[in-house]
């Protein structure tokens, strides 16, 4: 508990891999300074000014919505980057009115360590939307709700 404050301190003001920039930055629009240079008399803190600080401050005031418009720019590279990364690795998988597949055992059900994870034999009916299947058992009935590609995969003979 006495180390809070120091670590909500070190997380605002460490810059995030995302926009590059510290929240503390992007809040303020100045950088701050971690109490150990103040107790430590860093170079920083030797070569303040009160008239150079103040200067300072209202130059950084003044590119702070540049600053913010750079960071919102980075932020949405690394998530384009974060997706493509995502869905590179996503095997895209379709299935046609007329296909065997198995489905995923329910989740509400618990699923012991030996149990199947993978339930029935359905045949693909109607195609709902884009990823969205109607199926129906062996024996003819219809399942109520339709079920999405990724609960889906396909039976093979």
């Amino acid at each position: 508990m006495d180390e809070l404050p120091s670590v909500l301190w070190a997380y605002r003001t460490t810059p995030c891999s995302s926009t590059g920039e510290s929240l503390f930055n992007l809040a303020y629009g100045a950088e701050a300074m971690a109490p150990a240079e103040i107790g430590e008399q860093s170079w920083r803190v030797k070569q303040y000014t009160s008239s150079g600080n103040n200067q300072a401050l209202r130059i950084s005031l003044g590119l702070v919505d540049e600053l913010r418009d750079e960071a919102s720019t980075r932020a949405e590279r690394y998530r384009a980057c974060m997706t493509k990364a995502y869905n590179d690795r996503v095997k895209t998988r379709s299935f046609q009115v007329g296909d065997l597949v198995l489905r995923k055992s329910d989740i509400l059900k618990s699923v012991g360590k030996l149990d199947p994870k993978w339930e029935g034999l359905y045949k693909v009916i109607e195609i709902v939307k884009m990823g969205t299947y109607r199926l129906q058992h062996s024996d003819g009935r219809i399942l109520p709700k339709p079920w999405n590609v990724a609960n889906m995969k396909k039976f093979y003979a």
